[in-house]
């Protein structure tokens, strides 16, 4: 291989690539546009400046871009990280609210080096539909505000903005529908003189860039006891979003993400907006579904330039941004909540062959987040619950057959199923403790043990026997079960 061919092959796809590069650099442009609004009442929630808000999100992009283990997404200042640290402020100050999104920063950064991304293999899948359809009713809830209590001509270029979307991919996608849409409805509200609510209206945009420095708080013990709750909670909300839209966008694009590598550079990049006085953020799943499936980004250039662009658009045309109608956003933001929404789920033929145990999970995931407004507890509530109904389910599992002898002096039980917690509950009632002769034999070789509670249980069962003056032997135990059983039989009660 040439030094140019072997070149080319370490250099990312977009350079190789002008339509990947086109892609990639529309889709950037469109997400900026689209996180403005965003960044700016994500502001007002946590009671900062609107430009904290928007150098939050540039620095997060532009960070999470280089160190992030999800291409493609996106990641900003979001709606749950401002909940989480608006009473900080409130009660304490900005200086302290900067020095808690460091200090959640490093937090993650320690979750992630000590593999918290692993968790993520136990989110069932009716928590991530759950979780999918809560977004989008999120999203869409978000934009009702925006709806009401407008002028009149508001709705028509909302309609428009969505006509656009739907019917301009049929001519060409070339150029993303969401970017054409939102150009025109700002040049027929600006050349027509029609007076509704722009982007100008929700707050000043900066006129610089930010610049670094540490935040403006006594470094205390104390500082460190305020700050510290605070930013567990942001870490840990911060961090299950974004593994929650990794797997998302995993799943979208058929390709796999390193969660580890996303978790620690979400904390890199908390640490990099704090010391730029941002107020942190994590993956934004509104504009990473504006990226990835409406727009079709799939590289980091695409997270890169939605930060780049962000500062520019402020900065170098600030004016025309200003202008931009917030019934273009909306729209935008309509179209992305009905694409993000698994219509598939609730389809009453899906619904019909669905376990209703699942069902009740993903309707409770959506139900809780849709009541909270915070993603990361529906989540949470939802894998309780399942994981409750199949403990439920699997607690009856463990089955016990008798053989007798001919002879009547030896009763052989073969026990069958997982033996756990749930299922080792109902084991000991299941002997005939009176009535069985001298010697019983317990057959484990159908099951496993795989915990202290199935151990406890088998011991209970040899006490009752023993009371009764017979013996009870365990054989077929696999090497793990022998093991656990060797380690624990006789220690749980006191007795040996």
């Amino acid at each position: 291989m040439s030094p140019a061919a072997r070149l080319r092959g370490l250099r990312p796809d977009w350079l190789n690539n002008p339509k990947i590069w086109r892609t990639e650099v529309l889709a950037g442009l469109v997400v900026a546009l689209a996180l403005i609004p965003e960044a700016i009442s994500f502001s007002i929630i946590a009671g900062v400046d609107p430009a904290i808000g928007l150098f939050a999100s540039f620095t997060m992009a532009v960070t999470i871009s280089i160190v992030g283990g999800r291409r493609a997404m996106i990641s900003a200042a979001t709606g749950a990280v401002a909940l989480v640290i608006a009473p900080l402020n409130r009660e304490h100050g900005f200086g302290y609210l900067v020095a808690a999104v460091i200090l959640a920063g490093v937090f993650q950064v320690a979750l992630g080096a000590v593999g918290v991304a692993k968790l993520m293999r136990f989110v069932p899948r009716s928590v991530m539909v759950g979780f999918v359809n809560a977004l989008a009713i999120l999203i869409f809830m978000a934009q009702v505000p925006e709806m009401h209590d407008v002028p009149w001509a508001v709705h028509p270029l909302i309609v428009g903005g969505l006509a656009l979307m739907v019917f301009f991919p049929k001519v060409t996608k070339v150029i993303p529908a969401p970017l054409v849409s939102i150009v025109i409805l700002t040049v027929i509200t600006v050349a027509a003189g029609i007076s509704v609510p722009t982007v100008g209206d929700k707050g000043a945009l900066p006129s610089s860039l930010p610049t670094p420095g540490l935040p403006d708080v006594p470094f205390t013990l104390d500082t460190l006891t305020t700050i510290a709750p605070y930013a567990l909670a942001m870490a840990l909300v911060g961090l299950m979003e974004s593994l929650m839209t990794a797997k998302l966008v995993d799943d979208i694009t058929d390709t796999r993400s390193n969660k580890t590598r996303e978790s620690i550079g979400q904390g890199i990049a908390n640490i990099v907006t704090g010391f730029f006085g941002g107020m942190g953020g994590c993956a934004m799943i509104g504009q990473t579904m504006i990226n990835v499936r409406v727009s079709g980004a799939r590289t980091r250039l695409s997270t890169f330039l939605a930060g780049a662009f962000l500062m520019v658009l402020c900065i170098a045309f600030g004016p025309v941004v200003s202008d931009i109608p917030m019934a273009a956003l909306v729209a935008v933001m309509v179209m992305v909540s009905f694409a993000t929404f698994d219509w598939h789920s609730i389809a009453p033929k899906t619904l019909k062959r669905m376990p209703a145990g699942e069902i009740t999970v993903m309707a409770l995931t959506v139900a809780v987040v849709v009541a909270t407004h915070n993603l990361a507890i529906g989540v949470v509530v939802g894998t309780i619950t399942a994981m409750v109904i199949f403990a439920k389910r699997v607690a009856h599992l463990a089955e016990v057959t008798t053989v007798v002898d001919p002879d009547g002096s030896t009763v052989v039980y073969r026990v069958t199923g997982e033996l756990f917690f749930a299922s080792s509950n109902d084991l000991v009632t299941q002997f005939n403790y009176t009535t069985d002769p001298g010697k019983v034999v317990i057959d484990l070789s159908e099951t496993h043990i795989w915990d202290a509670s199935s151990v406890a249980a088998l011991d209970a069962i040899e006490n009752k026997y023993a009371q009764r003056g017979k013996d009870v032997e365990i054989i077929g135990l696999n090497r793990p079960s022998a093991q656990i059983h060797q380690k624990l039989s006789g220690e749980l009660t006191g007795s040996h």
